[in-house]
């Protein structure tokens, strides 16, 4: 499920120089403003019938259930993004992130990807973006709940991942609200090596086709169209490795190397930023009613 509430800019993984050089090679432009590009009607996006289909809904909400029930959960997602390309045709930018999530506080992605390498850390108290080649680390108080955080790392540095949407509280419950097609397609046993369901759905501007365990009920990859592109530009994420209950500890969230390493400030990467774009430095702003925190 593809965020298209908050998170639709790219994969920046632009925290000013911490994250910024993982995806500075790869990072897919920015969606267009909207009405950039008139959007397609639904009834050319889906087959004749109800716009909301009852049996795509039914595997959105299973999966959603699966999801939100598992108290720790670890994933690899790989992320494809389209770049146009100085001849023309679009080029492919892949990223890979090792994912382990411990509901409701608590978030860390290892990102390899094909430059250098990233880390992010969560605690339930603090966010720590770190990257090891340059040794430079920043470090933020953080909202108590992995929603807001991923939120307020995102406005606050331009962070953005994109499995977000599987690891929230409640990934229906996030694009129910501007759910305004979804249909069922069919069956796939070539998708994650297991039988999946296809459906699509769109919701608040994209348009995206997922492959779903049909016996799992663990996605197992993502197609996602800003609609309102003129480029038509395609982002995909694999799903692999799904494991659910998975042991973890306190140091499964934290960096004895991120703790030592060189502080930078965590902010956003523009040097001038709006003074209402984001708090100072060292701050996250919280989520919806708690107060905004400062180191």
């Amino acid at each position: 499920m593809i965020r298209t509430t908050w998170l639709r800019g790219p994969l920046g993984l632009a925290l000013s120089v911490v994250l910024v050089a993982s995806a500075n090679a790869q990072s897919p432009p920015t969606p267009p403003a909207p009405g950039s590009a008139a959007a397609p009607p639904a009834s050319t996006l889906a087959p004749t019938g109800p716009a909301l289909e009852p049996k795509a809904i039914e595997i959105l909400k299973a999966s959603s259930s699966k999801l939100a029930a598992a108290r720790t959960l670890s994933f690899t997602a790989v992320a494809g993004y389209e770049s146009p390309s100085l001849p023309g045709p679009a080029l492919l930018y892949t990223t890979r992130s090792l994912v382990t999530v411990q509901r409701p506080n608590k978030l860390r992605v290892i990102t390899p990807g094909d430059g250098p390498a990233s880390e992010f850390y969560y605690d339930g108290k603090t966010v720590v973006a770190f990257t090891p080649a340059a040794n430079l680390v920043a470090v933020a108080d953080a909202p108590p709940t992995i929603d807001a955080t991923l939120e307020a790392a995102y406005k606050t540095a331009a962070i953005y991942f994109p499995f977000t949407d599987v690891i929230v509280a409640d990934p229906y419950g996030d694009i129910a609200p501007a759910l305004e097609l979804a249909f069922y397609i069919g069956q796939s046993n070539v998708v994650g090596g297991v039988k999946t369901d296809m459906i699509a759905y769109a919701s608040d501007g994209v348009f995206v086709q997922m492959w779903i365990g049909a016996d799992d009920k663990l996605p197992r990859m993502a197609r996602a169209v800003f609609r309102k592109d003129p480029l038509r530009l395609r982002h995909t994420v694999e799903f692999s490795d799904w494991k659910l209950g998975v042991a973890t500890t306190a140091a499964t969230f934290a960096s004895t190397r991120a703790a030592a390493a060189k502080r930078i400030p965590f902010e956003h990467p523009d040097p001038s930023p709006p003074a209402d774009a984001a708090p100072a430095p060292g701050t996250l702003p919280a989520g919806p009613g708690e107060a905004t925190k400062t180191r």
